[in-house]
């Protein structure tokens, strides 16, 4: 039964990491390419994502390159660039699509805030329902007399202290990026 609290945090550190993708898709005043991940491309008739189609660089601080493996899917490609709420216009270069950032208004960053924060109680959300169903199987196993209560208080204690650990790693994440994003 101790090692339901290790697979329960396992699972906690999963979501951490995923709320740390869904940052990384958040702008800041500098180009990512994993701002570009939301992106499908319909390649050959199949919507694919970006990435899987082509190579994505960063030339400038502000500027993103995408070049697609197959050139003749360029405009592809660039359909798909100029569809996404990026707020960047892409131009051509060849083969070589051109995104460059436009600077983030303070509006726009607030925005950003807003949806940063809204990231990181989605991730907090997870790690409560994860500690939930957990809390209940600690109960029902007490509760079946498979395990003795002070046991299972001494678990159901160290499962407290893991999500706090995680939660508290969330709201530095956040607080991390907030900072990033409202940076000029």
């Amino acid at each position: 039964m101790a090692n339901l609290v290790e697979q329960s945090k396992a699972q906690m550190l999963k979501s951490v990491e995923s709320t740390k993708e869904n940052f990384a898709g958040i702008r800041t005043g500098r180009a990512n390419p994993a701002l570009l991940n939301g992106i499908v491309v319909e390649y050959y008739g199949a919507p694919t994502p970006l990435k899987h189609v082509a190579t994505i660089g960063v030339p400038e601080p502000r500027t993103l390159s995408v070049s697609p493996f197959d050139p003749s899917q360029a405009n592809a490609v660039e359909k798909a660039l100029r569809d996404s709420d990026l707020g960047a216009s892409p131009r051509r270069n060849g083969s070589t699509i051109l995104l460059t950032m436009p600077e983030l208004t303070e509006d726009r960053r607030k925005e950003y805030v807003k949806l940063a924060k809204a990231k990181a109680e989605d991730g907090k959300v997870a790690v409560r329902n994860i500690r939930r169903k957990t809390k209940e199987t600690i109960d029902k196993a007490i509760k079946d007399g498979e395990m003795g209560e002070d046991e299972g208080d001494r678990l159901l204690k160290e499962l407290d202290k893991v999500t706090k650990n995680v939660t508290d790693e969330l709201d530095s994440l956040l607080e991390t990026k907030q900072k990033e994003i409202m940076e000029v």
